[in-house]
C-alpha cells in the first residue's frame, strides 16, 4: 500500500497541549491473571482501520512528531493488500500471460495452448502480497512512533476509544473502518457457498464454471482473469455492464471479453439461488420476463460494497448515520462530532485506494497546516483492469452535456491510428476529451494501458491547466500516451488549418 501523504514544507510548532509520547500512562487498574494490563493512553490522533487511508494518515501524523494510536483487528494493509487490490492485480497479470500465449500466433511465435497450474498462479499472488506486507506492517509503524493495537475498538464517549487492553482518549479520531461486499438479499442466495473478494483467491480449485454476479469493475475483472485461465464465466448484471464509465467505452471492453469468450447476461436480474450435487445454480428474469438459468461450479457476489461500521458504538461518540453510512461534510469530519474524521470507504464518497490516500493528505493538510483543502478539491480518476483497460477522470461526456448542454465539445483519437498500439497489434480503443470554453471537464480512454495514460488528463484537470497546454509538449515517438495530445490537437484543427488561418497565412507569406 502507499503511504506517502502530500503537506507542505515547514509544518508548524508544536501547538500548547500537544502531547509527546510520554504521555501514555499505563493504569495500574486490577485486570484478570494471565491478561495484558489495561492502559489509558492520552495521544494527539486516534485511528480505527490500518488499510490505505488509516496507515498514511498514521504515517503523515508520527513523522510530524504527534502521538498516534492505530487499532486494526484484522491484517495490517486493508483489503487492497489482502484481498482486493494487490491479489486482483496480481491474478490478472497471471491471466494476462495466459491468454499472451493464445495470441502469440498473431505476432509469429508458435506456443502453444497454455495449462494453469493454479497452485502456482496462488504463489504468485501470495508472493505479491509478501512483498508489499512490510511496507505497511506494525513493525514499521511502530518504529515510526504509533502505538499500534491489534484489537477491535470502538467509542466510550465523544473523545474516547476503548479496546479489550485499552483506553485512549484523543484531540482527534479517524474511523478508516473500509468496507466489505454488500450481499443482496437473493432468495437461496444465503444457503449455497458463495465468495467474494475474502474468500476468492483462496480456493483449493480453478473454478470451471465460475458465475458472478455484478458487472462492476470488480465481477469484469475476474470474469476476464478466469476466463483467459481456463474457466467458463458467466456474468449475471441487472442493468449494464461497467454502468459508471462512458458508454461507448464499456461496451468496447464488453465486447472484447465477449470474443475471449466470457458470456454476459445483461439486463438480467439473479430473482433465486440455489445449490444441487455440488452445482450452483442461480435463475435469472430480464425486463421482458424471459426467465434464464445458469449452473456453475463456483459464484462470485460482487455486487457492490458497504461501510464498515459495525461494533463502533458509534452512538456513545455522537456520530450520527444514515442508511448510506457515516454523515461527513466534504472535509471529511462528523457532521455532529468534529473531533471525528471519517476517511477512505468508510466516508461513502468512492471506494479506490488512491482515493482513501487523497483523503489522508486531505486530514494532514486541514488538521495540522490548517490548509483549506477538500476531498472533492482534485478531480477522481477511476480504472478498470480488464484488457482493454477502461480509465476515466472527471465528468462524462452525457454528464457533461447535462450540466452544459450543447456548449460541450467532445474530441477524441483512436488507438488504431497510434503507430505504437498498431505495431502491437492492440488497436482496440480511443482517447477522448470533453471541453467547455477550452476548459477539460473530463477525459475517458479505453485501450492497452489506458489507466496509465489518464494520468496526464488528470493531471492538466487537477492544476486547472487549458485544453491546449495538452498539445504544447513533445511526445516520445512510438508511445500509446501519444493519444491524449493528437486528442487535444484534433480539438484546435479548425482554428489552425480552417479559412481563417489559412487567410493569415496567405497574408503572412508576403512579408519577406
Amino acid at each position: 500500500m502507499n503511504t506517502d501523504y502530500a503537506t507542505e514544507p515547514n509544518p508548524r510548532p508544536p501547538l500548547e497541549g500537544d502531547q509527546s509520547p510520554d504521555t501514555v500512562a499505563t493504569e495500574p487498574a486490577p485486570h484478570a491473571p494471565g491478561t495484558a494490563p489495561h492502559r489509558h493512553i492520552k495521544a494527539d490522533l486516534a485511528i480505527i482501520g490500518a488499510g490505505s487511508a488509516g496507515l498514511s494518515a498514521a504515517a503523515g501524523a508520527a513523522m510530524l512528531g504527534l502521538n498516534v494510536v492505530l487499532f486494526e483487528e484484522g491484517e495490517m494493509g486493508g483489503d487492497c493488500l489482502n484481498t482486493g487490490c494487490v491479489p486482483s492485480k496480481a491474478l490478472i497479470s497471471a491471466a494476462k500471460y495466459a491468454q499472451a500465449a493464445r495470441d502469440s500466433e498473431a505476432h509469429g511465435i508458435k506456443s502453444g495452448a497454455p495449462r494453469t497450474d493454479w497452485a502456482g498462479v496462488q504463489a504468485h499472488i501470495r508472493k505479491a502480497i509478501d512483498t508489499i506486507a512490510p511496507v505497511d506492517s506494525q513493525e514499521r509503524f511502530e518504529d515510526l512512533g504509533v502505538t499500534v493495537i491489534r484489537e477491535h475498538a470502538h467509542f466510550s464517549d465523544r473523545n474516547t476509544l476503548a479496546s479489550p487492553t485499552a483506553r485512549v482518549t484523543a484531540k482527534r479520531i479517524i474511523l478508516a473502518t473500509g468496507s466489505k461486499a454488500a450481499i443482496p438479499p437473493i432468495p437461496g442466495l444465503a444457503m449455497v457457498p458463495y465468495l467474494t473478494n475474502e474468500t476468492l483467491f483462496d480456493i483449493p480449485e480453478l473454478p470451471s464454471h465460475l458465475i458472478i454476479l455484478g458487472g462492476g469493475p470488480i465481477g469484469m475483472e475476474m470474469a476476464q482473469a478466469f476466463r483467459r485461465l481456463g474457466s467458463d464465466v458467466t456474468v449475471i448484471e441487472m442493468g449494464k455492464v461497467l454502468a459508471r464509465a462512458d458508454r461507448a467505452h464499456a461496451e468496447i471492453a464488453a465486447q472484447a471479453m465477449a470474443d475471449e469468450g466470457v458470456s454476459l447476461l445483461e439486463n438480467h436480474k439473479a430473482v433465486s439461488v440455489s445449490e444441487s450435487g455440488g452445482q450452483i445454480s442461480v435463475d435469472t428474469e430480464r425486463g421482458d420476463g424471459e426467465r434464464k438459468s445458469v449452473t456453475g461450479s463456483h459464484l462470485l457476489v460482487a455486487t457492490g460494497r458497504q461501510a464498515i461500521t459495525d461494533g463502533l458504538a458509534l452512538e456513545a461518540g455522537d456520530v450520527e448515520t444514515d442508511k448510506q453510512g457515516i454523515l461527513v461534510n466534504e472535509k471529511l469530519r462528523s457532521v455532529s462530532n468534529k473531533n471525528v474524521w471519517v476517511l477512505g470507504d468508510a466516508a461513502g464518497m468512492g471506494q479506490f485506494t488512491h482515493l482513501a490516500g487523497w483523503h489522508a493528505s486531505v486530514f494532514v493538510r486541514r488538521a495540522f497546516f490548517k490548509q483549506r483543502t477538500k476531498a472533492t478539491s482534485l478531480p477522481l480518476p477511476a480504472v478498470t483492469y480488464t484488457s482493454p483497460e477502461v480509465a476515466q477522470v472527471g465528468l462524462m461526456e452525457a454528464e457533461a452535456r447535462e450540466r452544459f448542454g450543447d456548449s460541450v465539445s467532445v474530441s477524441s483519437f483512436a488507438f488504431d491510428e497510434n503507430d505504437r498500439a498498431i505495431a502491437e497489434g492492440k488497436t482496440k480503443g480511443e482517447c477522448k476529451l470533453i471541453i467547455h470554453k477550452g476548459k477539460l471537464l473530463g477525459a475517458s480512454i479505453v485501450g492497452e494501458g489506458a489507466g496509465d495514460i489518464i494520468q496526464i488528463a488528470g493531471y492538466a484537470m487537477s492544476n486547472d491547466m487549458k485544453v491546449q497546454s495538452l498539445t504544447n509538449f513533445i511526445s516520445p515517438y512510438p508511445t500509446r500516451a501519444e493519444v491524449v495530445k493528437r486528442a487535444a490537437s484534433a480539438h484546435f484543427t479548425d482554428s489552425v488549418f480552417g479559412k481563417t488561418a489559412r487567410t493569415l497565412v496567405s497574408l503572412l507569406q508576403r512579408i519577406p
